[in-house]
């Protein structure tokens, strides 16, 4: 059975970047964020574009999931990686995740922190999604999946790499299309783009790791509050075997 692919990421984690690499390929097409509009109307959140959103897309998420299901059971010839944000999973029944192969997409907390909070000043331990990813992680792995961990940075130190172990993982021959696009926006980005997705509409490939100097000090205490379920799901993420920055 063909099973879709569902990427369970935090924002500011090269999530949009990864799904315009599966959207290279001819045996792939992508879905951008189908649970955004689910997860502002349950939530509450006040998200750039928040009313746009929830009037330009299906804000059940239970019907969402059913729909994409159902269109991945009616062809099969064409894989469907969802990009997910995982803390959109709010009030929603998760058995769904039976017939789906999930990935979780990291990036380290003091390298993500400072670009969320530009477009979440407030933001908490909850909008970065990690002890989401962590739980809905540990909770695969007791039922039985064994779902692939990628790293941001591992990532852009070796693309090629990580995207041929990730490949292995999904049962995909790698596909060395993935490692460049257009720049632009892509034909199924979401309604958010505007807000969100200004780096990747100007990239044309995953760009090189840089790490960053210093950290803002009025985010010590989120960072706190971070860390510890960041550290947890690296200890099980794809590591890449090319000589980079440490």
């Amino acid at each position: 059975m063909t099973t879709p692919i569902c990427l369970w990421s935090g924002p500011r984690n090269v999530s949009t970047a990864l799904m315009y690499s599966f959207a290279q390929r001819d045996d792939i097409r992508v879905v951008d964020e189908p649970l955004y509009g689910h997860y502002l109307r349950v939530s509450g959140a006040d998200h750039p574009g928040r009313d746009a959103i929830i009037a330009g897309m299906n804000c059940d998420g239970a019907a969402v999931m059913r729909e994409l299901l159902l269109q991945q059971r009616n062809d099969p010839s064409v894989r469907i990686f969802q990009k997910h944000m995982a803390h959109h999973l709010v009030g929603l029944d998760l058995g769904f995740l039976e017939e789906t192969s999930n990935i979780f997409l990291i990036r380290s907390p003091r390298d993500m922190l400072p670009s969320l909070t530009v477009q979440l000043p407030h933001a908490t331990l909850a909008d970065t999604g990690l002890r989401r990813q962590w739980e809905l992680y540990a909770d695969l792995r007791a039922a039985g999946q064994t779902p692939a961990i990628l790293d941001s940075r591992e990532l852009l130190l070796d693309p090629a790499g990580i995207l041929e172990k990730l490949c292995e993982h999904l049962g995909l021959d790698f596909d060395p299309r993935m490692l460049h696009w257009k720049a632009g926006p892509l034909a199924e980005d979401g309604i958010w783009a505007p807000h969100w997705y200004h780096a990747v509409h100007e990239s044309t490939g995953f760009a090189p790791y840089r790490s960053k100097t210093g950290f803002p000090e009025e985010l010590l205490k989120l960072l706190a509050d971070c860390q510890p379920w960041y550290d947890r799901l690296y200890e099980n993420a794809l590591i890449s075997s090319a000589p980079g920055e440490t």
